[in-house]
């Protein structure tokens, strides 16, 4: 690393303390830029990249509701809009225990540079709650929602800030949520992406991170000549980027093996099937249970409680060729890589964002195994998001068989940018460089054209 980057994160870390996740998100963005500061001495001069770590505006706020039993709960609630160069903030809402300040600008940080893959002009943006909507009625959920957009949505609106949704937030929370705003702004707009067909969604949106990260996964192995027929693959979590990544890999041909929640994974050899996904689906979608209850029902599937004395995750010590982490940030711990690589892998198509610790996207970048990161290869779920913002500007509502078009060109195009950029800096191969250098010459591109804001 270059004396330039080490001084950057040196003051980056000072400045944001007690943020690991965020640290880590510009640590592996500033690692992959040095050859750009080298070859354009013009980004470091106007300091692009300090100006890029800090958000254009952060939003802090309470969130008071109450609960069934009359009693007053109150939670935080966070907007973080990072970077409006090319278009309006866009980036998803999380509500989660685990949510603070420093995971959403990890979040927010990296959906600046997923936005800009994309090709579409979006910005990029993260919010959330420490709310945790597991265990709470639906009316429990509407108050909290209508209460945090009552807030919210004085800083939003379709050419400003565009959330979506993210972990815990799904079709019910963003119809309380997007009723509340058109109560409160008394306008029907664009304004959340997600949202139900019948007012306002799109088609192919709740499969489009998935449906993404394997067409991604597709265009990483034509480059070698194969494709995901007769492939063996782990996928991990069990929500809604989990369930259609399995969907479609069934649909190319290949077999899913593997899906978890936080208390373990079902292993399933003969492959999930349609008839075991739709289960699945009901099983989280509907009943929201645990994983657990698959092996119950399927005698093929034996499942594995998660063991965190163990160091490792035992979902990632299965035979296979590839792996979805679908989950969460940080899922695969070096431990983790290595299992991976010695059951056979050598294609990792993360659907979750920032699932490798920097230790195995290392180890995967050297052994030069068919690896994506979140940002390249579930950027289709925003993507759909920005065609969802179009059809609401159209007024008007695409074909499945169209927006899955245009879903399966800006992964095309993704992909491509990714290999060029790697290329053209000297890391042919690279898909960590390729996107974050893509990544970042646009936005930065865009920011020097607009002057010093």
């Amino acid at each position: 690393m270059s004396t330039y980057a080490q001084d950057f994160m040196a003051e980056l870390k000072a400045k944001n303390p007690g943020e690991p996740e965020f640290h880590q998100a510009v640590q592996e963005v500033v690692d992959s830029l040095v050859p750009v500061f080298e070859k354009s001495p013009h980004y470091r001069k106007n300091k692009i990249l300090e100006r890029i770590c800090i958000p254009e505006r952060t939003i802090m706020f309470r969130v008071p509701w109450l609960d069934d039993k009359g009693e007053i709960q109150i939670n935080r609630g966070y907007r973080i809009e990072m970077n409006s160069a090319i278009g309006p903030y866009k980036g998803g809402l999380r509500f989660h225990p685990t949510v603070y300040l420093g995971i959403l600008k990890f979040l927010a940080f990296e959906q600046v540079f997923k936005n800009s893959l994309t090709t579409l002009p979006m910005g990029g943006g993260k919010g959330g709650s420490d709310f945790d909507p597991h265990g709470k009625s639906d009316m429990e959920v509407m108050k909290f929602c209508q209460s945090f957009m009552t807030e919210l949505c004085r800083h939003i609106g379709q050419f400003t800030d565009v959330p979506a949704g993210d972990i815990g937030v799904g079709g019910r929370e963003i119809g309380y949520m997007f009723g509340q705003y058109k109560r409160v702004r008394n306008e029907f707009v664009g304004v959340l992406t997600g949202k139900g067909i019948k007012w306002g969604g799109s088609l192919i949106r709740p499969e489009a991170t998935g449906y993404g990260c394997v067409y991604f996964a597709q265009e990483m192995l034509a480059t070698r000549g194969e494709t995901l027929k007769g492939k063996t693959c782990i996928v991990s979590g069990s929500g809604n980027v989990a369930q259609y990544t399995v969907e479609k890999i069934n649909q190319l041909g290949g077999k899913v093996v593997t899906l978890s929640d936080s208390d373990g994974h079902i292993y399933d050899e003969a492959g999930i099937d349609a008839e075991k996904l739709a289960f699945v689906m009901d099983l989280k979608n509907s009943r929201r249970g645990r994983i657990s209850e698959y092996a119950t029902k399927f005698k093929s599937a034996q499942y594995i409680p998660y063991d965190a004395s163990k160091g490792f995750n035992s979902i990632w010590d299965h035979k296979a060729q590839c792996a979805f982490p679908s989950a969460t940030q940080n899922e695969i711990n070096l431990k983790d890589a290595n299992n991976l690589l010695k059951n056979g892998v050598y294609v990792v198509a993360e659907g979750s964002n920032m699932p490798t610790v920097p230790e195995g996207v290392t180890l995967f970048v050297e052994k030069k195994i068919l690896y994506s990161p979140g940002k390249a290869s579930n950027a289709g779920g925003v993507a759909t998001s920005g065609l969802e913002m179009s059809q609401n500007s159209l007024r008007m509502s695409w074909s499945r068989d169209e927006v899955d078009k245009h879903l399966q060109t800006i992964m095309k195009n993704i992909h491509k940018s990714c290999v060029d950029a790697a290329a053209t800096y000297g890391k042919p191969g690279d898909y960590v460089a390729g996107a974050n250098i893509a990544g970042f010459l646009k936005v930065a591109d865009a920011m020097l054209d607009q002057g010093l804001v």
